[in-house]
């Protein structure tokens, strides 16, 4: 279930509530609402468990690319070894090595920006997510707090006249 969703679930039940005559308070289905928050524990873990999954496959992305760095760079000390024959071959290998491992590290360090900049993505995504979910049960808290106390006021009210 998507947390979106159930902010909408939220939001609907807010907008649905019986409001109060002469102030902004609105009664709403304590069960309803209470269930929807229970969804909400449940899925607020699952969102935070994709985020670590993202970042394990950062980590794993970026392993690769060390990976792959290391077995280019590997190949090409095996190429100048096999180059060494004459001085001249030497210098070209020395050279081609040179260049082989520039490529390799340009190119891990590509992967590793490219996936730190994907995880900075949905972390920052999920945290405007998680803002606007906490907002909305805050102001769902806020009004129930509102409800109650206004309920009690008027039963206080009801009882002393």
């Amino acid at each position: 279930m998507d947390i979106l969703y159930l902010v909408d679930r939220i939001e609907a039940i807010l907008r649905s509530g019986q409001k109060m005559p002469f102030s902004s308070k609105v009664v709403i289905d304590e069960h309803e609402t209470m269930d929807v928050l229970d969804q909400m524990r449940v899925v607020i873990p699952e969102e935070i468990k994709t985020a670590r999954r993202l970042n394990q496959d950062r980590e794993r992305i970026t392993q690769q690319a060390e990976s792959e760095a290391e077995r280019i760079m590997n190949q090409a000390r095996e190429q100048a070894a096999e180059m060494v024959q004459e001085h001249e071959v030497l210098r070209a290998a020395e050279q081609r090595a040179e260049d082989i491992l520039a490529r390799a590290d340009a190119q891990a360090e590509e992967i590793r920006a490219g996936a730190d900049q994907y995880a900075l993505e949905v972390l920052r995504a999920l945290e405007a997510h998680m803002h606007k979910t906490m907002d909305t049960v805050r102001g769902g808290i806020s009004t129930l707090e509102d409800s109650i106390r206004h309920a009690q006021e008027d039963a206080q009210g009801a009882n002393g006249a």
